[in-house]
């Protein structure tokens, strides 16, 4: 299949165009560019590693074969003969088009029209074979720059009023962030299920938001629609940035969608931070009210930790995980569960619970119980409602071993980001998209990503089958290099040159 054929074959799939056509004002005469042929030429320009400009969208068309062109409308009859699209041509469909998916009062928010677009645009690139092949997505958002200049000192005139200034990381040794104008483009990228075979790490949805608004109560609504479209939601991987909101902007909301969540949690958020029927809440889970202090203190496994530290914390974090208050029950339609004291599941030995104390001796023991026993010690079990640990409790015990594995595929999404602003393919940065307003950047930021992939699925393909020929000559599968020190400690170790 070529690579107009399957681009082609994507925005049929969606069904965006004749959607798109509905929207548009009738004019006194047919368009010569309609808008599915529109989208093609940005999905080409794109694919060729072109900039987000209409004139690159009209090259991409005009450089296709003859038969392609008269197809696709790009190369007409007229009165006075045959006649090929112009930049005008193009930059008035493309204008219609915007016009129609953004905003009556433009706010730095995408319209719902928009955003399905943009959804159903990425759906449609993702197989048939791998759209049940895992239900993981890994989330992040990156800056993504406008083109036009941020408005002087003491003014808000500028020639793109929805952009606005925001935050981003750099690579710098020093942690400060660094200020930028424009956007933030926020992505779901389909990671491996746990212990579940590789699949390819394909951009599921996305949306671009102003940063003047918050990036994730921006991410939440569009993940949270995706079971009404059939798509269930499993594990979604998230860092502290996403963890540390507060509930109703993120962990709320996608727990009662069906997700399950695996965070980091920022560092205001470890440790003891209050009590609950006199169980300590701590990392997103209840414990016993006399857990060892430093347990309940553990952070995350440093990244230059050796095998010995490692094995060391996982013993003490297996160890914490014995003061646990253990679940006993789902959570009801009002988001209430039970869990049960640590003594009474005989995890630990407590003089509180006597026949616990009838346990071998290589349980803990609570030497020092509380003078004045709470619920958590005094029942069986205890209620939880839904807004103890609300933001902070997910799939895994925190920062256990199963919670650094579960935790280290989302790394994907940061992977997603380097392939979409890699300057060996379409760089990204300021002037990649000289278009002002949300909705012209955030549909070509869609066309980059359903580009992007194509390209991931051709790779996936050519790597599957030469693991085949590997397998039929009896040689095992080719592994990727992994580094074993991150560019920033290497640096670090070396010195400046």
């Amino acid at each position: 299949m070529t690579q107009l054929a399957a681009l082609e074959e994507v925005i049929d799939a969606s069904g965006v165009a004749p959607r798109i056509e509905a929207m548009l004002p009738a004019g006194v005469r047919a368009r010569q560019l309609s808008v599915r042929t529109l989208l093609a030429g940005m999905c080409l320009a794109q694919a060729d590693g072109r900039p987000a400009h209409l004139t690159r969208v009209r090259q991409a068309l005009a450089g296709l074969p003859a038969d392609d062109q008269r197809r696709l409308g790009v190369l007409a009859d007229w009165r006075h003969g045959p006649h090929r699209l112009t930049c005008r041509q193009t930059e008035y469909t493309f204008g219609l088009v915007a016009d129609a998916l953004a905003r009556g009062e433009p706010d730095g928010l995408p319209s719902g029209r928009l955003q399905g677009i943009c959804d159903d645009l990425l759906e449609a690139s993702v197989p048939g074979q791998f759209k049940d092949a895992s239900r993981s997505l890994a989330a992040d958002w990156t800056d993504l720059e406008s083109f036009s200049r941020p408005p002087p000192r003491g003014t808000a005139g500028c020639a793109d009023p929805e952009a606005s200034w925001g935050h981003r990381k750099n690579n710098l040794h020093h942690d400060e962030d660094e200020l930028f104008f424009g956007y933030y483009l926020s992505a779901a990228v389909t990671v491996p299920e746990e212990n579940g075979p590789p699949v390819p790490e394909l951009a599921r949805r996305a949306t671009v938001s102003s940063c003047r608004h918050d990036p994730v109560p921006a991410l939440a609504p569009v993940l949270t629609g995706m079971p009404a479209g059939g798509i269930p939601l499993g594990d979604v991987l998230s860092d502290s940035g996403y963890s540390h909101r507060i509930a109703p902007h993120w962990a709320s909301p996608l727990r009662q969608a069906g997700a399950q969540l695996v965070q980091d949690l920022h560092p205001h958020d470890r440790g003891p931070k209050g009590t609950h029927e006199g169980a300590v809440t701590a990392n997103g889970n209840l414990y016993c009210p006399q857990p060892p202090r430093p347990l309940l203190e553990l952070g995350p496994l440093a990244r230059t930790a050796d095998r010995e530290q490692a094995a060391d914390h996982d013993r003490r974090t297996r160890e914490l995980a014995r003061y646990k208050l253990g679940r006993l029950t789902a959570d009801d339609a009002d988001g209430y569960h039970r869990v049960a004291c640590p003594a009474a599941a005989g995890k630990v030995r407590c003089p509180l619970r006597p026949p616990s104390m009838l346990l071998d001796r290589d349980r803990p023991e609570i030497l020092q119980p509380p003078e004045h026993p709470q619920a958590c010690c005094e029942q069986q079990t205890i209620t939880v409602p839904p807004d103890v640990n609300a933001k902070t409790r997910q799939k895994h015990d925190y920062p256990s071993a199963a919670w650094r594995r579960s935790y280290a595929r989302r790394t994907s999404a940061e992977r997603a980001f380097a392939t979409a602003k890699d300057p060996a393919a379409s760089d990204t940065a300021r002037g990649w998209c000289r278009l002002m307003g949300l909705a012209p950047l955030m549909l070509f930021t869609t066309v980059l990503l359903v580009t992007r992939n194509q390209r991931i699925l051709t790779a996936w393909d050519t790597r599957q089958e030469e693991n085949q020929r590997r397998a039929a000559k009896g040689l095992p599968p080719k592994t990727r290099r992994r580094r074993r020190k991150t560019p920033t400690a290497t640096a670090a170790a070396t010195g400046p040159p």
